[in-house]
């Protein structure tokens, strides 16, 4: 093998170093700046996607608290209305309820009335028949006229006892 002969070995330690200080020069003025500026570009991309990150979770944050502040300002307003639309019906209904009872009243004072018209008419007419019976009767018992005006007297007589007496 060349490389143990010991006549070949300083011209081959000559060209180690010679090739190694080119192969240095090489790496350390060509091939290790373009890695640190690939390096560098990297480190502030990830540096700004960082920032970036950041600002978008602070926006998120805001839009988060806004979209809250939204919802819970949307809910007081549905409670709100909800309140204001149940008191609406109950003041509708008590309305309502009140014009039912006016109209019930009207209603039972008119009955009130006719009944009280259907009775004191029924009362005369009662009257008209029980006079003319008890006319009929007197004359049949006394066979003679009585006059109409002692019939109505005892009619009204007796009429006003059997209303006292009731």
């Amino acid at each position: 093998m060349p490389q143990f002969w010991m006549e070949d070995f300083a011209p081959q330690m000559v060209w180690l170093v010679i090739s190694f200080i080119a192969l240095y020069l090489l790496m350390a003025r060509v091939a290790l700046p373009r890695v640190a500026n690939v390096l560098e570009a990297r480190h502030g991309r990830i540096a700004d996607d960082l920032d970036q990150a950041a600002q978008l979770k602070t926006q998120a944050e805001t839009v988060i608290s806004e979209y809250e502040a939204a919802l819970a300002a949307a809910r007081a307003q549905a409670q709100e209305t909800i309140a204001k639309a149940g008191a609406e019906a109950v003041a509708a209904s008590e309305k309502r309820s009140a014009e039912v009872s006016e109209a019930l009243a009207a209603e039972a004072a008119a009955a009130a009335e006719r009944v009280a018209a259907a009775q004191n008419n029924a009362l005369t007419e009662l009257r008209g028949v029980a006079t003319e019976l008890a006319q009929a009767a007197a004359e049949r018992l006394i066979d003679g006229s009585v006059p109409a005006t002692d019939v109505e007297a005892a009619v009204d007589a007796a009429i006003q006892q059997n209303a006292s007496g009731s």
